[in-house]
């Protein structure tokens, strides 16, 4: 999550210099490579696809890579990454209403109330204090982008569940970003990517770089490793600490100031995830 935490850092610094499809096709052609090569090395027969699974990672590279993609860099456009990281912190809540929906996931009182303090302790962090401040909207059009962003992350999360049985997250993280790649590529095309890559600074690069290495090969393969082990909404309760790392790389980094609401909203979010993964009834998943 703290990998994930800089995405919205490095989006929005790319953002201002590129079209969302440019931008994210070149994050997952570098992320594409590096694991097309972590695959090719762990050959197994969990790396192999088997025909029920085709569509499923079709869905997942046309909804968690292409959508997902288009939608954060286009959002980033217009809304600050601090509002864009509270909304994405909206996950848990709709990952676990569908979960137990369709997965027949049983939510209890006390982890209902544990998604809702870390919730809440997100947007305690991203408002300084001032939770009501979150319905200020500068820009309607960029918080639908942005929430787009989460109905995709919630399709990709519940079907990237049915597709991890006899599948290593690995390989399904892989096979998904060569399908949204390469959706991206064609969409990338029409926005003249070709010539809009030598005209990218030094800075565009190295962001490209983390999102397609950190935020993308690490970030992936450890949060579908969570889905394989622990089911989706406990591992999608950890999105809740993606404001939290956004904020305090912005201290480490921006040399921004740690305040009385954020180590407070902190202690709500890391506590609210602890509640709802401590009283959890174990499941296997796979």
């Amino acid at each position: 999550m703290i990998f994930w935490g800089g995405t919205f850092i490095a989006g929005r610094i790319l953002s201002r210099h590129l079209p969302p499809f440019s931008a994210g096709f070149l994050r997952y052609v570098i992320a594409s490579l590096i694991l097309l090569g972590l695959v090719l090395r762990a050959s197994g027969a969990s790396n192999r696809i088997k025909k029920f699974q085709i569509l499923p990672l079709l869905i997942l590279g046309l909804t968690g890579i292409f959508a997902y993609s288009f939608f954060f860099f286009k959002g980033l456009q217009t809304v600050e990454a601090g509002t864009a990281s509270v909304i994405i912190a909206t996950n848990p809540i709709f990952i676990a209403i569908f979960s137990a929906i369709i997965f027949r996931e049983r939510l209890n009182f006390i982890q209902i109330i544990g998604v809702l303090i870390s919730v809440c302790g997100a947007m305690l962090v991203i408002t300084g204090g001032h939770i009501l401040h979150i319905f200020h909207i500068q820009s309607e059009t960029g918080i639908l982008f942005i929430f787009l962003c989460v109905v995709n992350w919630v399709i990709y999360t519940l079907v990237g569940k049915r597709v991890l049985r006899g599948l290593s997250p690995l390989a399904s993280v892989t096979y998904a970003s060569f399908v949204g790649g390469f959706a991206l590529g064609i969409a990338a095309v029409n926005e003249g990517i070709v010539h809009i890559i030598p005209g990218l600074a030094v800075q565009d690069w190295l962001c490209l770089l983390y999102l397609g290495i950190f935020g993308t090969v690490l970030g992936f393969v450890w949060y579908n490793e969570g889905v394989f082990h622990i089911g989706p909404t406990r591992a999608s309760q950890f999105i809740n600490l993606i404001p939290v790392a956004s904020i305090l790389l912005g201290f480490f980094l921006l040399d921004e100031t740690i305040s009385a609401p954020l180590i407070l909203g902190s202690v709500l979010v890391v506590g609210g995830v602890f509640i709802t993964n401590r009283y959890h009834r174990e499941q296997k998943y796979v």
